[in-house]
């Protein structure tokens, strides 16, 4: 009985693989735009002279990149093994909280003034951001060894 019905539905199993394929192919298409971009995007900064936006700006991309990247391994692994990895979830988060730190940090560059409102949430984030690094750190730590046990 069990055969029958995967045999009927073999076509659902393909238009997931295709599914999957064509996503990850979107998905290694953008990051190589981004790549473009970014590179386009830091030239043109850094002829204005301001070498310090350039740099910041070519990290952000290259972080975002990562990101994508780390996405594009999770369809992978989840279309050759049929399971979910919980570690490029972490992954992600983590270079999305340094994307978060390095926009705070480049936005608050100018001004130190620590009874400042504005520069006090910046900090406030930043800490928070900072918890939220070692968290989900340790975290994709101990699932594997929660999952060996």
């Amino acid at each position: 009985m069990e055969s029958q019905f995967s045999t009927r539905f073999k076509w659902v199993t393909r238009a997931e693989q295709y599914i999957y394929s064509v996503t990850a192919v979107i998905l290694v298409g953008a990051a190589a735009a981004l790549i473009v971009v970014g590179l386009i995007e830091t030239a043109e900064i850094t002829l204005r002279g301001e070498y310090l936006d350039g740099l910041l700006r070519l990290l952000d991309r290259a972080l975002l990149v990562l990101m994508v990247t780390e996405i594009v391994h999770t369809i992978r692994t989840h279309a050759d093994h049929k399971g979910l990895e919980a570690r490029p979830f972490f992954i992600v988060a983590i270079i999305a909280a340094i994307r978060r730190i390095l926009v705070i940090t480049a936005e608050s560059a100018g001004f130190f003034d620590l009874t400042d409102p504005k520069f006090q949430a910046a900090l406030a984030e930043l800490a928070l951001l900072a918890v939220v690094i070692v968290a989900l750190a340790w975290a994709m730590r101990i699932i594997p060894k929660a999952q060996e046990d």
